[in-house]
């Protein structure tokens, strides 16, 4: 729909009138709305920010730091005036000029003010440089205090840059032109449309906000993500086993066997067929085992982290051995699934279980001592609010998860999308990739606590070892041939960080693979695509900087090297194995059931 106008350029009356009609609808939406916001769940208000001592000793060693050098103080702030003083005037002669031309910008680029009128206009580019003058002199004021905590320090740098950019023009509508035009273009249909956007957000929530980043109408597991072809051949309280078909003649004969990770769901693997990881791998002749982790409810409000190893792990390994009459397997773990993988490794090897023949970790901490991006959430402030979280409702739900990951990257996967969905009354895109970000798992109070006190914030496994299942585990017990795949740009799990734990693991046979792009694109990255290469170099004594400097660049996917390294783990050639042979039961097809379940289900 377009608006009329008239010969002034200006909309026409019948336009003006069809843009009041729409806009009435908003009356309409206020009972939805109301009624969503009465009935939202709650959280611990802690989960939403630090607590006032942060911003207490900030103010106070700024405030020391005025004292006993008050010229520097001065300086600033007078810099700060005479920026924005100028920029004032500027403004005030471009348009005195009767031209509404804007002064020239000074700020750089930004593609969060591509439209041209940021720069063209004078208002919306009086804003923006405006903006871009106060980020500067929040961002120098934060720099500037120096009396704190490194710790400390970090965090204020953390939550001052989400201040600056919750506070841009373009996440308001009155200084947004997009959103402004688009409005008059529709005749004010996009801001009923981003109205209801937003009250779908908060109801499919529960009144909590978590801006939906695919239009989720536009996927069916099983239909046209998930699809490889298998079974389900096992199921106990914590995870559905799902056997792939064989896609070749023979396959190896020691199995695979994949642990993602259950903060989120398995088929990140299984997308579609162009990326699909499980499906390489398959076509490479192995008989592969997914475990489909539960999405937990309150029920499991004590299910530790003893009960992921113990019900998890080894009894995922007794199903695959059984079914293929196999003493070994080979084990991939992901993220948590391959912190876990390494714990389940040091307790089989104190049990003198020899099962693991090999194990892969995909970007897996093992060594917390630099919290890297996640530091600003694993002070006790916020573990505190984890805490009464998961005491109140025996889980940690998913959406405080999917917050904390979404505000490590705010322009890009919380403002962005709220602008285009809530302001230009845009459906989200219909991609995989962002449809299974948003399809998260809760975690199970016990296990969320443990993972997040004595893994993440205590580091005990790289500091001396962690107890569980009554052993002592210790990392120098990982000693069976690894291979571990850490990325380039990872901000979840950086690449010296997982390059450290593995430093400390037991193994003589050590592969690290460090590969172009992040935590997602990183890892599932096929040869087919040719996008992202790796580094590769066989000396782990030295430190990640030296290591990286003496790496070896090859263009190209990881898969293919990692390929050759399992095929070595692998044993002899077999014929292909077909779920369900042998009489062996089969519950229902791939994907399962467990991975249907929603977090907020």
């Amino acid at each position: 729909m377009t608006t009329n106008s008239s010969d002034t350029g200006q909309p026409s009356a019948e336009a003006l009138a069809r843009m009041t009609e729409n806009l009435s609808k908003v009356e309409a939406l206020r009972e939805r709305l109301t009624s969503v916001l009465a009935n939202r769940n709650t959280h611990q208000s802690s989960l939403d920010g630090p607590n006032q001592e942060l911003f207490t000793k900030a103010a106070k060693a700024y405030m020391q730091e005025a004292m006993t050098n008050p010229a520097k103080l001065i300086e600033h702030q007078l810099e700060y005036w005479t920026k924005s003083l100028t920029h004032f005037v500027e403004a005030q002669q471009a348009l005195s000029k009767g031209t509404l031309s804007a002064p020239q910008d000074r700020t750089g680029t930004d593609r969060r003010f591509s439209n041209p009128l940021w720069e063209q206009h004078p208002y919306f580019n009086f804003v923006k440089q405006q903006y871009m003058r106060n980020s500067e002199a929040l961002a120098q004021a934060v720099e500037d205090v120096e009396d704190m905590e490194p710790h400390e320090k970090k965090r204020l740098k953390y939550f001052s840059r989400q201040i600056i950019d919750m506070m841009s023009p373009t996440n308001f509508l009155p200084t947004n032109p997009d959103a402004l035009q688009r409005a008059v273009e529709t005749e004010g249909e996009s801001l009923i449309k981003g109205l209801e956007n937003l009250i779908s957000d908060l109801e499919a929530n529960n009144g909590e906000l978590i801006v939906r980043l695919a239009d989720e109408d536009a996927f069916e597991l099983g239909g046209n993500i998930a699809t490889m072809p298998g079974k389900v051949v096992f199921r106990n309280r914590m995870f559905e086993l799902i056997q792939y078909s064989p896609t070749t003649e023979e396959v190896h004969g020691t199995p695979l066997v994949v642990f993602p990770p259950w903060i989120n769901k398995f088929y990140i693997l299984d997308l579609k067929a162009q990326n699909s990881f499980v499906k390489w791998v398959v076509d490479q002749g192995y008989t592969l085992f997914m475990v489909s982790w539960v999405n937990p409810d309150k029920s499991y409000r004590d299910v530790g982290m003893e009960d992921y190893v113990l019900d998890g792990y080894v009894e995922a390994f007794d199903q695959v051995k059984a079914i293929t009459g196999e003493k070994h397997v080979n084990a991939v773990g992901y993220c948590i699934a391959g912190t876990t993988l390494s714990l389940t490794l040091s307790l089989l090897k104190q049990r003198g279980d020899d099962t693991v023949k090999s194990a892969t970790f995909f970007t897996a901490l093992t060594d917390f001592s630099d919290q890297g991006e996640f530091q600003p959430f694993l002070t006790d402030d916020f573990i505190d609010g984890i805490v009464a979280e998961t005491e109140d409702k025996g889980i940690l739900p998913s959406i405080v998860m999917a917050r904390t990951f979404s505000f490590l990257r705010s322009n890009d996967l919380v403002y962005g999308p709220a602008v285009k969905s809530y302001m230009m009354g845009e459906t989200p895109p219909a991609f995989d990739l962002l449809y299974w970000n948003g399809d998260g798992a809760n975690l199970p109070a016990k296990m969320a606590v443990q993972y997040l006190r004595g893994l993440c914030q205590r580091n005990e496994l790289a500091d001396g070892g962690y107890d569980l299942c009554g052993h002592h585990l210790v990392l120098d017990e990982v000693d069976v041939p690894l291979c571990a795949i850490a990325c380039e740009t990872d901000h979840i799990a950086p690449w010296k960080d997982s390059y450290r734990g593995v430093q400390l693991m037991g193994s003589k046979d050590k592969t690290f693979i460090m590969t172009q792009s992040g935590h997602i694109a990183g890892i599932v990255n096929p040869p087919s695509k040719g996008k992202y290469g790796h580094y590769t170099n066989k000396d782990l004594t030295l430190d990640h900087a030296d290591w990286l400097e003496g790496a070896t660049f090859t263009e190209g996917s990881w898969w293919p090297r990692w390929e050759k390294w399992l095929r070595k783990q692998s044993g002899a050639v077999i014929p292909a194995r077909i779920p369900g042979e042998g009489g062996q039961e089969i519950l229902c097809d791939a994907p399962g059931t467990y991975v249907a379940v929603k977090a907020r289900g």
